[in-house]
């Protein structure tokens, strides 16, 4: 049995990186979590993830990530996470509590596979994490090297 690739979550906000990970509980996720609290946080786990624990040849089996970051925006990690060979195919899921137009249209230009506003009530927002992981962890098949 295989180890369960790590789940990469972006988020700044203390409590909805508790909610999310709450989620995560209440779906049966086991898959570990790593959390970036901000942009250059974020770029880091991605580009040096020995830094954070995780071995340098695994990479995340999905990307969460909030737009409205500290010190470098979500659509400039997403733009980063594009330009580079290495994880120009990772699965990008925009989580946000954004509904603003060109902030979704920007996210998709840029290469975001999914965008979600995050839902305000607390059990719709369990049922759309548990989507989105069982959706892009257990059901998407990734590409080579992915």
């Amino acid at each position: 049995m295989t180890t369960p690739r790590h789940i990469l979550l972006i988020e700044d906000n203390p409590d909805d990186e508790a909610l999310t990970l709450r989620a995560f509980a209440k779906n049966g996720i086991e898959n570990p979590v790593v959390v970036a609290r901000d942009g250059v946080e974020a770029i880091a786990c991605l580009f040096n993830p020995h830094i954070h624990g995780v071995k340098p040849d695994l990479k995340p089996a999905v990307v969460l990530l909030d737009l409205k970051l500290p010190r470098v925006d979500g659509l400039e990690v997403l733009r980063r996470i594009r330009a580079d060979a290495n994880t120009a195919l990772l699965p990008v899921v925009i989580l946000t509590t954004s509904g603003e137009p060109r902030d979704i249209h920007q996210s998709y230009q840029l290469g975001a596979n999914s965008y979600i506003r995050k839902p305000v009530d607390y059990q719709q927002f369990v049922e759309a994490v548990g989507a989105i992981v069982a959706y892009w962890v257990k059901l998407n098949v990734p590409a080579d090297g992915y």
